[in-house]
């Protein structure tokens, strides 16, 4: 892979060089010391990844990967000091289609790889991966206060690159009282989970927690999949974890979700599958429409990387083909919600 470096430090610089240097098939195509030169040499020599520092003078790191994945849209590693002191700022640059977040590699003491080194390369073989299976199509192209119940509709929403954003603004619109229960699977490292449930919280008055092996899905509570492996149903309404299948390059998977749900909800079922890079949900979707139920995917124009939802297009897998802002008016519909 042709790697860009992006980071105003001398020394993450050197380290990041010597650990793309053990992989032998990882060259570096540029350094960029700010996101302004980012932006200007992605628009010139395109890479096939970019390692986006998010504190920078000129352009920090989020602006410069909005700006890039708006104009020369490219697959975006957050490569940070902290991940831990840079949460809010990790979840922007997902938002706006950053694939992942890790922090800067180091040398061992004995100059061998680290455990730190090995996270990061395999990040990026993983990236690798997803590249080669689906390239990016192009851009833009709390407990409630009522009484306890389970839930009898449920709202299933998949996303990838993009997606912390495009979920937060769908749940920002959904009132408290909605008669559904919501499950997000959002593909992002278990290690991000708690910030995510955290950043979410803060753009919508419905509760949100991170689903658990057993869990009850209950009316007006976000569940958000929470580990590496696939969230999916083991009985109406429980859920449950699994590693299967070992193989799926998607964790936790959307179309694991949504077919688990297919095949075990006995209720309603209201999917949307928002943006993202590859093809994870677009399958799922198919079978759910083949259920007989509604499915939603987000439109070109309004996603940060249009490759899940138009996977989901191709194989007609969507009832209805939405920009992000109507999505959450159309749910609420769905649900028969008036209030």
């Amino acid at each position: 892979m042709r790697i860009a470096i992006v980071n105003d430090l001398p020394m993450a610089i050197e380290l990041l060089r010597r650990t793309l240097s053990i992989t032998a098939e990882h060259q570096v195509a540029w350094i960029a010391t700010n996101g302004r030169e980012a932006v200007e040499a992605c628009a010139l020599d395109l890479p096939d990844l970019v390692l986006m520092d998010l504190t920078m003078p000129e352009m920090g790191g989020v602006e410069a990967t909005r700006r890039i994945m708006a104009a020369t849209p490219c697959p975006i590693l957050v490569v940070t000091a902290s991940i831990d002191a840079n949460i809010p700022e990790v979840y922007d640059a997902m938002g706006y289609g950053a694939l992942d977040a890790v922090e800067v590699p180091t040398i061992s003491a004995d100059g061998g790889t680290s455990a730190q080194a090995q996270l990061f390369l395999t990040k990026i073989a993983n990236i690798a991966r997803l590249i080669k299976d689906s390239p990016l199509a192009g851009g833009n192209g709390k407990k409630s206060a009522s009484s306890f119940s389970l839930a009898r509709r449920l709202i299933a929403i998949g996303a990838s690159a993009g997606g912390p954003a495009a979920v937060a603004a769908v749940l920002s619109k959904l009132p408290r009282d909605l008669p559904a229960a919501i499950v997000v699977i959002q593909h992002v490292d278990a290690q991000f989970v708690p910030g995510l449930v955290t950043w979410l919280s803060q753009h919508t008055a419905l509760p949100i927690r991170p689903a658990k092996d057993g869990d009850r899905l209950e009316t007006g509570t976000v569940f958000i999949a929470a580990t590496n492996d696939h969230l999916a149903f083991k009985s109406t309404g429980e859920l449950k974890y699994t590693p299967e299948p070992l193989n799926n390059l998607y964790r936790p998977s959307v179309d694991v979700f949504f077919e688990s749900a297919a095949r075990r909800w006995r209720g309603e079922i209201i999917a949307a599958l928002l943006t993202g890079m590859g093809r994870d949900g677009a399958r799922g979707l198919k079978l759910l429409r083949e259920k007989g139920h509604l499915t939603i995917a987000q439109d070109a124009a309004t996603s940060a990387v249009y490759g899940m939802p138009k996977a989901a297009a191709a194989i007609e897998a969507a009832v209805e083909i939405l920009p992000l802002d109507l999505i959450a008016p159309r749910l609420i519909q769905a649900c028969g919600h008036h209030g």
